[in-house]
């Protein structure tokens, strides 16, 4: 993917419109891209289907499809590592500018970074649902379960990673999917498949830090996704500066105080390098 270098007065601007205020953030797949996991509408990205709500629960051969892809790709994520860009936001609120991040992405990268106030609004890939009685499984025991079950699997060393850590096996026939050891019901990793509902009560949590925030600052999304575009709305309405830095135009960019065509490890640690400690804010 070509990388577009921001400009520095635009750099210069956004950092007037964060400066002296405590920032919510907002992230998206742009933000991995550059430890190496694809976004699904970026420049040259390739075309993808990802799996919905409603096949995954209809359709058992999609199902299983889904499992050994998911699989093979949350095996690869365990080598992935962050980059500058999240770096540069944790130690942003390590210095009391940043109060949270609110993430799109399924990666957990933003944790390893550093960052502790981590909304993952479209799930996490650590943790395994029972669709049927609620029981949370961790993710390396599922994996370890679907291994026993099909010793013939591999993940190979390359692999082609798609942004919600799955992959597009050559084939699913013979696969074990595994199901739930306490009721034998279906599971599911624990990330928002796309026909589904972001999770009430962590909804309610990015509103209220944007509303307790002075500004919003939106790193590597394209905000085509509704989530996104209300968390824009309620930092216009709330009269915020809004700073949106990604590669390629975005749904928000009208409502932006400044937007950077850059990518977000060039322009987040350049912010944090020039952005003021807030150390007395309430984090």
């Amino acid at each position: 993917m070509t990388s577009h270098p921001a400009a520095d007065e635009l750099v210069d601007a956004a950092i007037d419109a964060l400066a002296g205020r405590r920032v919510a953030v907002l992230t998206g797949a742009g933000v991995s891209t550059d430890s190496g996991i694809p976004d699904y509408r970026g420049e040259g990205a390739p075309k993808r289907t990802p799996m919905t709500w409603q096949t995954f629960a209809a359709d058992e051969d999609a199902r299983r499809r889904y499992w050994i892809g998911s699989h093979l790709g949350w095996r690869s994520f365990q080598s992935i590592e962050p980059n500058d860009g999240h770096f540069a936001l944790a130690r942003l609120e390590q210095e009391g500018v940043v109060t949270g991040v609110m993430t799109q992405n399924v990666d957990g990268l933003h944790l390893r970074a550093g960052s502790t106030r981590v909304i993952e609004m479209h799930g996490t890939m650590r943790r395994v649902l029972c669709l049927q009685c609620g029981q949370v499984f961790d993710r390396r025991d599922i994996g370890a379960r679907i291994e026993a079950s099909n010793p013939w699997i591999t993940h190979p060393d390359d692999v082609e990673l798609g942004p919600d850590g799955d992959v597009l096996p050559e084939t699913s026939e013979g696969f074990v999917v595994p199901v739930c050891t306490v009721c034998g019901g279906m599971l599911k990793p624990e990330v928002v498949f796309f026909g589904e509902f972001i999770p009430a009560a962590r909804f309610r949590a990015a509103e209220q830090l944007v509303a307790g925030a002075e500004a919003l600052l939106v790193a590597g999304s394209s905000l085509v996704v509704n989530s996104g575009q209300r968390m824009i709305e309620r930092a216009r309405r709330r009269h915020q500066p809004i700073v949106i830095v990604n590669r390629g135009a975005t749904k928000g960019d009208r409502r932006a105080t400044v937007k950077l065509d850059a990518g977000t490890s060039d322009v987040l640690p350049r912010l944090a390098e020039a952005l003021p400690p807030l150390f007395g804010a309430d984090a």
